[in-house]
């Protein structure tokens, strides 16, 4: 008795390596997707039912599964034609028991799935809105750079900008092309002070900056570089300047400013900072 059981198990093993070695020696790239995608799928499985009281039915079937497992892997024949009427039986019984949880679970997957759709929807549309805006804005300022019509505009990132936007003129509209240089027209109500942009939109226009509140700023410095240095000390924002007297375009950030800013440069550089990326294209 004892040498026909070791025997079964030797073979077994032998039949067990066999189809292993068949099964590693035809694995396709595709076979390393569907394993991933029943891993995550199993794992969720087991996470939403193991909060639940069913999770404890659903380890005793896990174990009945194990030990139908066994019983095939050594030939028991007893416990196969037992375990294999139990499952017949208990499928329908299974739907029956779990009802609750397979409802709740599909409605988990479902609306996890649409609210996924809907974020990266979001995060696509947001992408996209941000790449016109810079597009726009880098335009706007490239004309104004050659007109000499001064510019001073502020960029939001994470800092709130509602104390400056306060100072100013609420606008509340699409970045446009049109819209910055007619809010800068040198004839127009609202040409002094700043235009801030905060979530690819203009929020207001007319602002008032603070003044930097360094002694060592250069006293060479205009009016609008000096209030675009001292924004850039008390926000993460970045700041535009287009010099009325030269029309080179400035950039302040964290309490630096740059000069000789290119329509093509600028673009770059805004791509970098607030898209963290080289170009709209990439």
């Amino acid at each position: 008795m004892y040498g026909l059981l070791s025997t079964s198990i030797k073979d077994g093993v032998m039949a067990f390596l066999s189809n292993a070695k068949n099964i590693f020696t035809s694995f396709h790239w595709t076979d390393a997707i569907d394993i991933i995608i029943l891993a995550l799928l199993f794992y969720f499985v087991f996470s939403f039912f193991r909060s639940r009281k069913a999770g404890t039915l659903l380890i005793g079937i896990f174990i009945c599964l194990v030990l139908y497992a066994i019983a095939v892997l050594l030939d028991l024949t007893g416990v196969q034609y037992i375990m294999s009427a139990v499952f017949q039986i208990g499928a329908l019984a299974i739907i029956i028991i779990f009802q609750p949880e397979i409802r709740d679970l599909l409605d988990t997957i479902g609306s996890g799935s649409l609210k996924g759709i809907k974020t990266l929807r979001e995060q696509a549309h947001k992408k996209q809105a941000q790449y016109k805006a810079i597009d726009n804005i880098c335009k706007a300022v490239h004309v104004m750079s050659k007109d000499k019509c001064g510019a001073l505009i502020v960029i939001g990132r994470t800092t709130q900008l509602d104390d400056v936007t306060h100072t100013g003129i609420e606008i509340n509209a699409d970045v446009s092309y049109y819209l910055i240089r007619n809010l800068f027209y040198d004839k127009a109500p609202l040409h002094d002070g700043a235009v801030v942009i905060e979530n690819n939109r203009i929020k207001a226009a007319a602002c008032i900056l603070p003044l930097p509140k360094r002694t060592f700023v250069d006293n060479d410095l205009g009016t609008r570089h000096r209030a675009a240095v001292g924004m850039s000390e008390v926000s993460d924002a970045i700041i535009i300047v287009v010099s009325e007297e030269t029309g080179v375009i400035s950039v302040a950030k964290e309490s630096e400013l740059k000069r000789d800013f290119t329509e093509d440069s600028l673009r770059k550089y805004l791509f970098k900072e607030l898209a963290g990326e080289k170009s709209s294209q990439e």
